[in-house]
């Protein structure tokens, strides 16, 4: 098995952070998702490639794996378990400092501490060690098999404010299956939930992966979000300011109408009580909604405006 270099894939370098693999990540898969790339028939491929590779990097345990033993990483622990026992039924040769290695009775495997590999002294490498290690071995010895968990796989959803504000259900396609999931009203941006299960399938028996799915909310036009509260700009007229008055203004649920106090200040802000977003998995519990009001300055004055304008700065 060719050795797959996941940081090249993503387009990081080894010590990347984890926040830097995860903004290489949902970059490329926006690029490459098939949906947007109907008429490019590779893209499924790449698409699929990015989410492996982040699968394995985006996990601290996956990537320390994936370091040491490659495109192999899911066969560590039972690598590490074969190691021992054969080691000590004194099937291995010692680790010693510096260059380590054992024995397979086929030529010397060489651990690379930079994490690059096994070589040895025979041409299989890699992917021959393990072959013998985990069954179908080229020289007929191979071992049963044991089921190992299937790959995970990951998705991004993307939802407008005001979907997911509601508990609603939606159907996505993964991996050429449709699965139906309910989104919970106040997800955030970001945010990732778990289905277990709904990974690849598992190898010789083993358990499926799991289906992680990140959710991208976009913006909206009216409100902005922080956490559970929501905040709006509403216009005010100059004379409703200055006097006093009533206003309509939005919310998720429909208009409100507000007092306006006379001699309300550009800038004045008001908050509504449970009029915000509501508590992911907290139902009946909702954020506030803070409105700042923008007193509107009148344009196209007449000149007995201007003139009425002029009494009043006089007197002042």
């Amino acid at each position: 098995m060719a050795y797959i270099d996941y940081y090249k894939i993503l387009g990081v370098d080894k010590r990347a952070s984890q926040d830097d693999i995860k903004k290489a990540f949902r970059k490329l898969a926006r690029k490459y998702h098939p949906d947007l790339n109907p008429n490019d028939p590779s893209a499924k491929d790449k698409f699929q490639e990015i989410n492996e590779a982040n699968e394995v990097l985006s996990d601290p345990e996956k990537r320390k794996k994936y370091d040491e033993y490659g495109e192999h990483w899911k066969h560590a622990d039972e690598f590490e378990a074969q190691k021992r026992a054969q080691q000590q039924a004194g099937g291995f040769g010692g680790f010693g400092g510096g260059g380590q290695g054992f024995s397979d009775g086929n030529g010397t495997y060489w651990y690379s501490s930079d994490g690059e590999g096994f070589s040895g002294g025979n041409a299989g490498g890699f992917s021959d060690f393990f072959e013998s290690m985990f069954g179908g071995h080229r020289g007929g010895r191979g071992q049963g098999s044991a089921g190992f968990r299937g790959q995970d796989f990951n998705a991004e959803l993307r939802l407008s404010l005001r979907d997911a504000a509601q508990t609603h259900k939606q159907i996505l396609t993964v991996n050429g299956k449709q699965v139906r999931i309910t989104i919970p009203a106040g997800v955030a941006d970001g945010q990732v939930i778990k289905l277990k299960g709904y990974g690849a399938e598992g190898i010789n028996g083993g358990p499926a992966g799991d289906l992680y799915i990140t959710f991208v909310i976009a913006e909206d036009p009216v409100f902005k979000r922080l956490g559970d509260d929501l905040y709006v700009d509403v216009e005010v007229e100059l004379y409703t300011a200055v006097l006093g008055g009533e206003k309509l203004v939005d919310t998720l649920d429909g208009k409100v109408k507000l007092k306006i106090k006379p001699e309300t200040q550009n800038g004045t802000k008001v908050r509504l009580k449970g009029k915000g977003f509501p508590v992911y998995k907290k139902e009946g519990q909702f954020g506030d909604l803070i409105v700042t009001y923008s007193v509107k300055i009148p344009t196209n004055l007449t000149d007995r405006q201007k003139e009425l304008f002029r009494e009043l700065q006089s007197m002042n």
